[in-house]
């Protein structure tokens, strides 16, 4: 070789730079050696000796893509498709996220935190697969060590082709945390989605995304599984949280901003067309909307797998796709991939008049996503559609295949192909996908499906070659530990916590609080319950937040009647999913409501009619649970209040409000002086904000009801469409409504998003 490389050597790891060119990276174990040519370097992947075009970095991404497509074997295009179930590194010894090292469970094994488990072996050496979905990771050094070894074990295997690592979300702030400009952290801290859209600032959004994907590039992730821009248009939808709230237009600006930050690399980053080393693939969702569940009910269950459109706004939902992550400013053009939700779209097909769920449905992922909106990149369905469903209508972990339910797995997966979509989310085993390959082959002819496959191939690979993963896929332990929540990036997503707090009422200018004012914070009830996967949860009583923390900024007692003001902390009223097997057994449908008000509730004023059901013989056709009743498990965050209310004897109460939903406050507002809401922050944003170090300026993102009555009237498709309540103050808790010191918040802000809403109010 020339004296114009230059090598380096981290731990197993070499890396050859190029001229002008991309420094290569690969393991000495992996058996992949270097070619020259023309005076540079590049990776012989598949160890034949000779540049083959999939390995010339000079050539464009896309033929790249389709020349390694038409190498690849039917089964490691099939591996390519595999989308695998959550990964945690290390893997728990027990529950979902379980896995073993070489037979042991991790703590009996030896083993070190980054090595692969016996699971993560087989389904990269046997089912091909590259796709892998990381949940938690110890730390930054862990995470780049462990993405080293999974790459490594890609590389030397078949034609090298390199793992392409995702996340959900991973950002959201730790509530107990200090923040320190100078310390940073494990990660940096930012509001959840629906508090971005609080800000009502795409460049906060933007902001965001520019700074998540450079700290998931450092821990080895490639693909963010975001941003979730449904439109959330019923205010029960227990994911309301995860989306930028209910208008469209909001929506679209907030998911332009969010998939410009995530994919755009810059400078000598980028590497073409927006595409580089900073970049990280955007998969948003959840085609076409996932917000209009019936009664708010969600499609990770079989009671919610509906979504209806009694209001005709269909078109509303698709607009932070195809106005929004499919109209970037930046190079990179679209959003490289889509997810389709569970629901069933009802009634929404009118080509084959089918009612199944959205990634199954030829019309709604070929002919209105493809064809009519012209989206070329990957499609990827939702995590275990294509399993069996369980007997439960409330289980998380049952399997999702809504619609298809009669089909058998392979034939769920043939299905999913013939509509279009190129990856099956949540699955590990090659098989269904070849036997689905087979019944394609069968029917077409096989030089059609094979066709079919590497169409497939190509997008999900374009994703890997425009990121240079094929160059360097290896990453430096201790540059990802300083990468990681850097000072500059806490404090990035410290300050937009700080934009996204919303003032609701400030009677008689209670805030701010002098600083060393003498507060009262009532420890929290927390009410025994179960978790996201059923596991039963204890009850607890303590208090809500740091006292050492709060005692930084005001003097602490816990006797109201030295206190000089209250601070009483709760979260939106939350009463289940819809469903009660409880109800079930009693001889009941099983359908119960979804309240947002604290006391029980009956819903006089639900439909006597479900408008979708399921004609199955083992479900329910009518979905009504009119007449029923049900409570909520933080009603005692409304005794919380009152007892408080009565404890002060007329001094200054204050409600901090953590909102995942839109709630009835109708129960307490008229008693206490100041409410400020939120959308998950750093307690420390808080104390800044009730303090004065820090003035609010977020705005609702939503509608706040002003009863259940509304909430059950409303249409689910429909944003802007109940009556909204207002306070003692005669403020209206409405779209857009914030206060700051000086009132209400008449910015340019606000006249951009209220400005051509038509309220529809029942």
């Amino acid at each position: 070789m020339k004296n114009n490389k230059t090598t380096g050597t981290t731990e197993q790891i070499v890396y050859v730079h190029n001229p002008g060119g991309p420094t290569l990276g690969y393991s000495k174990v992996s058996g992949v050696g270097i070619l020259e040519q023309d005076g540079l370097f590049f990776k012989d992947l598949n160890r034949n000796g000779k540049l083959d075009p999939y390995e010339d970095w000079r050539l464009p991404a896309k033929e790249r893509a389709k020349d390694l497509a038409s190498r690849m074997s039917i089964e490691q295009i099939a591996g390519l498709m595999l989308y695998s179930r959550h990964q945690a590194v290390p893997a728990a010894s027990g529950g979902w996220f379980a896995g073993t090292y070489n037979g042991q469970p991790y703590e009996a094994s030896g083993a070190q935190p980054w090595d692969l488990t016996d699971e993560q072996k087989a389904f990269l050496e046997n089912d091909h697969l590259r796709h892998i979905l990381i949940t938690t990771v110890e730390s930054p050094e862990i995470a780049a060590r462990w993405n080293n070894q999974v790459q490594a074990f890609a590389e030397g295997s078949g034609l090298g082709i390199p793992a392409n690592n995702s996340s959900d979300p991973r950002h959201s702030p730790d509530s107990s945390a200090e923040f320190n400009a100078g310390s940073g952290g494990k990660i940096s801290m930012w509001p959840e989605p629906l508090g971005l859209a609080a800000t009502f600032d795409p460049a906060v959004t933007r902001k965001f995304g520019e700074v998540a994907s450079k700290e998931y590039r450092a821990l080895g992730i490639t693909t963010a599984l975001s941003p979730q821009v449904d439109i959330a248009t019923d205010p029960r939808w227990f994911r309301f949280n995860g989306t930028f709230g209910e208008d469209p237009q909001l929506s679209a600006d907030m998911a332009r901003a969010y998939v410009d930050g995530f994919q755009n690399s810059e400078g000598e980053r980028e590497l073409a067309e927006g595409w580089g080393l900073d970049s990280v693939n955007a998969m948003v969702k959840h085609w076409p909307g996932g917000g209009s569940g019936e009664a708010g009910r969600d499609a990770h269950f079989g009671c919610g797998k509906y979504a209806v459109y009694p209001g005709g706004r269909f078109a509303d939902h698709l607009k932070p796709f195809i106005d929004g992550a499919f109209k970037l400013e930046g190079k990179t053009g679209k959003a490289s991939a889509v997810m389709p939700y569970y629901t069933i779209s009802f009634g929404q097909d009118p080509v084959n008049g089918e009612n199944v769920g959205n990634s199954y449905n030829a019309y709604l992922i070929r002919d209105l996503l493809r064809d009519e909106h012209g989206y070329d990149g990957v499609v990827c369905t939702d995590w275990m559609i294509t399993a069996d469903e369980s007997a439960s209508r409330d289980s998380f972990l049952s399997g999702k295949s809504w619609g298809v339910e009669h089909l058998s797995v392979a034939e769920r997966h043939y299905k999913l192909l013939m509509a279009g979509v190129d990856q099956f989310g949540g699955n590990n085993e090659i098989g269904p996908v070849l036997e689905a390959y087979q019944m394609g082959a069968a029917e077409h002819g096989e030089e059609w499906m094979r066709a079919r496959f590497e169409a497939s191939a190509v997008r999900l690979l374009l994703n890997m070659f425009r990121l240079g993963l094929f160059e360097n896929p290896y990453l430096e332990p201790n540059h990802s530990a300083e990468i990681v929540g850097c000072p500059e990036f806490c404090k990035a997503g410290y300050e937009a916590q700080l934009k996204s707090v919303a003032m609701l009422k400030n009677k008689n200018n209670v805030l701010p609080l002098a600083r060393k004012t003498k507060l009262y914070i009532p420890k929290r009830f927390i009410a025994a319950g179960k978790d996201w996967f059923g596991n039963p949860t204890p009850e607890k009583l303590e208090y809500p937040m740091s006292l050492d923390v709060a005692a930084k900024y005001f003097t602490i007692t816990e006797n109201p009647e030295e206190a000089d003001a209250a601070l009483v902390f709760i979260e939106n009223p939350k009463s289940g999913f819809g469903y009660s097997q409880e109800d079930r057994d009693r001889g009941g449908s099983g359908y119960v409501p979804i309240s947002l008000q604290y006391k029980p509730y009956t819903a006089e004023h639900a439909r006597e009619v479900s408008l979708a059901g399921d004609p199955r013989d083992s479900d329910i056709l009518n979905r009504s649970y009119r007449g029923k009743s049900v409570r909520t498990h933080n009603e005692a965050d409304l005794d919380m209040i009152l007892k408080t209310v009565d404890a002060m004897k007329g001094k200054p109460v204050i409600v901090s409000m953590l909102l995942s939903n839109p709630a009835v406050v109708s129960e307490f507002e008229p008693y206490v002086d100041a409410i400020v809401a939120n959308f998950g922050i750093q307690d420390q944003a808080l104390l800044d904000i009730l303090s004065g170090d820090a003035e609010p300026s977020g705005l609702l993102p939503m509608q706040m009801p002003a009863d259940m009555r509304t909430v059950e009237l409303q249409l689910e498709d429909v944003p802007h469409d109940m009556n909204c309540y207002k306070d003692s103050e005669n403020h209206v808790y409405d779209f857009a409504f914030g206060l700051n010191w000086s009132g209400v918040i008449d910015d340019e802000r606000t006249r951009a998003y209220r400005q051509g809403i038509t309220p529809n109010k029942r």
